[in-house]
């Protein structure tokens, strides 16, 4: 085995100790190697070297990574089984220079599926003898005085050798002579120099000059050396040369000195006298210009200062020659030895340098969130310039206890996890880390850094509530918008990103897609189809929200579509049965009033209110027959006359209670027969009104109760502004107007107004309320007077009493009016508001009703009205509707007659005291209760008439539970549409809307009649 191979065994044996010891602290592995191997050549394997013996390896594969921090392409690491070689030729002299021990130094990251561990390896670099000894001068020149004395020693140039160690400089030779030998000595770093010494007297006569060959030699195997020449040339002397106190000095320096301080005061005598004796002071010739720059030695006084500031940190010594020299002739230099330490201050703060194991962007580190307990995130480097103790660093992490730092190796600490981390929490953590070094006063470095953590899929979408409840109205458009659902997803990116799904089930035998429509990117839910109450009242669905991880990861909701009751079915007619919408019945001759003659029954498909039937007649034989609202009995009103016809008729009407109101209608044929009705057929009792009264649900008297307080508070206001009005009676006037009051168009009838059950027929003193007795009772039906002439009331018992039929039981009953009080009747009738509007002369016109079905209008036919009651019918009247009456006339037409002006009655008949408190209302210019008909008209026709401007208020609609008051607001509020006004205030649902009608005709301003509740609800009565 060659000289080589004994070395490389040799290395690897002590390789093979360093790395076992390496082992054994776990920390850090140590390998060597040569200087100038080739590429390639194998330095060692961490695999084998770190886990060969390891008692937590597991048997577990690991691969091995260098940390960034290490940018060296000297050293190559193979990443699957940690084998490291030399990546090019070292030069040792060229990376480490003079240091004695070359030191590669770097961090690798041994990966594996447990876990993550952090290997410092430090590969020595070994020296070779591939450099010579070198002097700075190949020829250099001395002059020595004749009289030098013996034993005299003269520096010479240093020689230099880029080896260290055994390689370096080891001996000093010289030409063989007599005269001269040299010494070879060692300053305190170590470094050889050699002085010529003076062996025997000189005498330049003798010999002038000398040439010597210096020779400086390492101690390599084999050795390498390198020559001077040197010249020394003798010089006639001054025998007396200057000496120092002392040949050398050692002083103290404190890296802070300030500059100009003394280090020290040199002194050298001559004992010659004049030039020969005059000392001056210089450093030594071969004193190179760094200690030239940083000291100074005054040329006269020999004072040693500082020239420029010192740095422990850059070097710390320092040793240099000072020279005293006599201004003689030939003079003789004294040499003194200054050695300069430079003692360390506190003056460097500590330097952090934090290496993250993933980074992408300068002071951050990435790590998942899913990552383990006790995971290695970043490598902290902390390092201090100055010794002892103001070198030592504490290192400390502040910022969450999420984190801490474990001690790598020597100034290097871990930044590892501590617990398990979840970015939907905390997706980023700003850290510090704070060095601080022992030295008094310490200094101190902050270093801020941040951890970001990447996301994970390991959150499922969650939507904002587990149920949704929805409405839309029946007879939607299809693709009509029906709600949106979310979901939120606390992840990033596609792991955050939802896409909703319907889930696949079925509903009346078809899948629920068929039904509805949902956009997987919005959660929008969309109606497939139009939906029919009749059929559909609920849809179940249920939706999945989808996350775009992997695998992803899903929640669910439940929306329960319900859908909304609209007023699309008219009612239909059961009872009697009819033959192309009419019926005949049977009506025996002698029957009493009350009689019911048969019951009219209906069905409505609709639901709630839109179902809500109620009955009246619409034309017919007047007074003759009644209808009860709620249950279509018909009713005798009065004992038929034996001149009366065989057959009477009458149409029926049936609507139910819905916005529009959808009104179904009959004609039922009387054919009277001879005889007497069966004893058990039921005679309807005056007393019906009791029952009526039971009709009346919860809403009604709600709104009872709320029409009280209304009247409460009014009465509160009035007795407020009566009491400013005491106060500020000269300005009466101009407050009247702020307190005032529409009121509501007072009924005719001799205030019969104020009971809303019909007919109300008394005696000649006035109407039923002054007859008293039984004819006061309520009824649930409405009678007109039954004449056979037109233009006059026949009355069915002339001469009339009080009491004209008897009833079943024997007691009597009332008269359905009084002969005596036609006229008033006529005028009354003229004077007051039909609860229906009045068909005359037996014509029934047919006018079409549009109504919203589905998504479009749909024209339906139903009995037009012969006199308008400056109602629509319809809720709230909307401009530009064929039955709304904007036009301010003040009374209507029928049959050529209209109702005259109130002449010779004063026009604010009504005013009260209030009036000159709030000013004037509508009742002081309504017109008599009580004032009879003066132009009496040819038969007993209802009329409507309205004494008031377009802006006064509006008579009520009986059939309507609604009070309407005008109001002036812009055209746009004036045109919306019945549609929403009706089912925004039945329903507390988000509804789908129809489109708005397009009204053909606009103007800046009309008045609007605004719907409120009623306070009270009656049953009314048709005739």
């Amino acid at each position: 085995m060659g000289e080589r191979g004994w070395t490389g065994l040799l290395v690897f044996t002590c390789a093979s100790v360093l790395v076992l010891a390496a082992f054994t602290r776990g920390k850090t592995m140590k390998y060597q190697t040569f200087e100038e191997d080739a590429p390639g050549t194998v330095i060692g394997n961490l695999a084998k070297d770190v886990y060969a013996t390891s008692p937590f390896s597991g048997g577990s594969r690991n691969s091995f990574k260098m940390m960034k921090q290490f940018n060296s392409s000297f050293i190559r690491l193979r990443e699957s089984d940690g084998q490291l070689t030399i990546g090019e030729r070292v030069d040792r002299e060229r990376i480490c220079k003079h240091t004695l021990h070359c030191l590669i130094a770097f961090d690798v990251v041994s990966f594996s599926k447990e876990q993550f561990k952090l290997i410092h390896v430090e590969v020595e670099v070994k020296d070779i003898n591939d450099n010579s000894p070198e002097f700075p001068r190949k020829e250099s020149s001395l002059e020595i005085s004749e009289n030098t004395a013996v034993g005299t020693r003269i520096p010479l140039d240093f020689a230099v050798d880029e080896d260290v160690g055994v390689n370096y400089i080891q001996s000093y030779q010289i030409s063989v002579n007599s005269h001269f030998s040299i010494d070879v000595l060692s300053r305190a770093d170590g470094v050889k120099y050699a002085e010529l010494v003076l062996m025997k007297e000189l005498d330049r006569e003798t010999q002038a000059s000398y040439a010597l060959e210096l020779v400086a030699m390492d101690g390599g195997n084999p050795s390498r050396s390198g020559t001077t020449r040197i010249n020394v040339k003798v010089k006639d002397y001054n025998d007396n040369s200057p000496v120092f106190d002392r040949s050398s000095f050692s002083v103290d320096l404190p890296e802070d000195a300030p500059v100009g301080s003394l280090l020290l005061d040199l002194n050298a005598e001559d004992p010659d006298e004049g030039l020969n004796g005059e000392v001056v002071y210089g450093f030594g010739n071969q004193v190179p210009p760094e200690i030239r720059q940083l000291f100074r030695v005054d040329r006269k006084t020999g004072r040693l200062t500082l020239e420029s500031p010192v740095d422990f940190e850059s070097k710390n010594t320092y040793e240099f020659d000072v020279q005293a020299t006599d201004l003689g002739p030939n003079p003789s230099p004294a040499i003194c030895k200054i050695v300069v330490q430079v003692q360390d201050v506190n003056d460097n703060a500590p330097e952090i340098s934090i290496t993250p194991m993933t980074s992408i962007t300068a002071g951050i580190a990435y790590i998942t969130e899913a990552a383990a307990r006790e995971s290695f995130v970043a490598l902290v480097s902390t390092s201090d310039r100055d010794s002892g103790a103001n070198g030592q660093v504490h290192c400390t992490l502040y910022g969450h206890d999420h984190f801490r730092l474990q001690q790598a190796y020597e100034d290097s600490f871990m930044i590892v996890s501590t617990s398990p981390l979840d970015r939907e929490k905390i997706p980023e953590y700003n850290l510090t880390v704070v060095a601080e070094d022992l030295g008094s006063p310490p200094f101190r470095t902050i270093s801020q850094y941040t951890i970001r953590l990447t996301d994970e899929n390991d959150n499922a979408p969650v939507f904002s509530k587990p149920v949704y409840e929805v409405a839309v109205v029946e007879n939607n458009a299809p693709g009509a918008y029906i709600t949106t659902v979310v979901a939120r997803d606390m992840d990033m990116g596609s792991n955050g990103k939802v896409t909703y799904k319907l889930a696949d089930t079925y509903f009346m035998g078809s899948p629920i897609s068929t039904f509805v429509s949902l956009d997987p990117a919005s959660g929008s839910l969309y109606a497939l189809r139009s939906f029919n109450y009749e059929v559909t009242k609920q849809l179940e669905l249920r939706i999945t929200a989808s996350d775009g991880g992997s695998p992803p990861l899903s929640g669910s909701a439940s929306v329960y579509v319900r859908i909304i009751d609209q007023n699309d079915n008219a009612p239909l007619i059961l009872q009697p049965p009819l033959n192309n919408g009419s019926a005949e019945v049977l009506l025996p001759r002698d029957a009493p009033t009350g009689y019911i003659v048969t019951r009219v029954e209906a069905r409505d498909a609709d639901e709630g209110m839109n179902s809500e039937l109620s009955y009246g007649l619409a034309t017919g034989e007047p007074s003759v027959f009644s209808v009860n609202k709620v249950t279509g009995d018909i009713y005798l009103n009065q004992v038929l006359s034996h001149d009366v016809d065989e057959t009477l008729s009458v149409t029926v009407t049936v609507s139910d209670n819905g916005r529009p109101a959808l009104t179904s209608t009959a004609t039922l044929h009387f054919l009277i027969i001879a005889g007497s009705p069966p004893s058990d057929r039921t005679v309807y009792q005056a007393g019906g009104g009791d029952e009526a009264r039971a009709q009346w649900d919860l809403s009604v008297v709600i709104i009872v109760v709320l029409a009280g307080s209304c009247t409460l508070l009014l009465l509160a206001i009035i007795l407020i502004a009566t009491t400013c009005n005491r106060r500020r009676r000269d300005k009466s006037g101009e407050d009247s107007d702020s307190y005032g009051e529409k009121g509501t168009l007072e009924r005719g009838r001799n205030h019969a107004g104020d009971n809303p059950l019909l007919p109300l027929h008394g005696a000649a003193g006035g109407g039923v309320g002054a007859s008293g007795g039984g004819g006061g009772g309520a009824e649930v039906f409405d009678g007109h007077s039954f004449s056979s002439q037109p233009g006059a009331f026949t009355p069915a018992h002339p001469g009339g009493s009080d009491m004209c039929s008897a009833s079943e039981d024997g007691s009597e009953v009332p008269c359905v009016y009084d002969s005596d009080n036609n006229s008033k009747l006529r005028g009354n009738k003229h004077e007051g508001y039909s609860t229906l509007p009045g068909y005359g002369n037996g014509k029934e016109a047919v006018r079409p009703i549009t109504i919203w079905k589905g998504n479009s209008y749909t024209t339906i036919s139903a009995r037009d009205p012969a006199f308008s009651g400056k109602d629509s019918g319809k809720g709230d009247s909307d401009f530009n509707d064929s039955d709304s009456d904007v036009s301010g006339d003040t009374g209507l037409k029928k049959d050529g007659a209209m109702v005259p002006p109130m002449g010779g009655q004063n026009a604010l008949w009504a005013c009260t005291s209030e009036c000159k408190v709030l000013g004037h209302s509508d009742r002081c210019w309504s017109p008599s209760a009580s004032r009879a008909n003066a132009a009496p008209s040819p038969a007993p026709t209802l009329s409507s008439f309205s004494s008031l401007p377009k802006t006064a208020s509006l008579p009520r609609d009986p059939n309507r539970r609604d009070n309407y008051y005008q109001a002036h607001i812009p055209k746009t509020v004036g045109l919306q549409s019945v549609y929403e006004k009706v089912l925004h205030s039945e329903y507390d649902y988000v509804l789908v809307t129809p489109p708005r009608p397009v009204r053909v005709q606009e103007i800046s301003e009309v008045a609007i009649p605004v719907y409120t509740p009623t306070p009270t609800h009656c049953p009314n009565n048709d005739v």
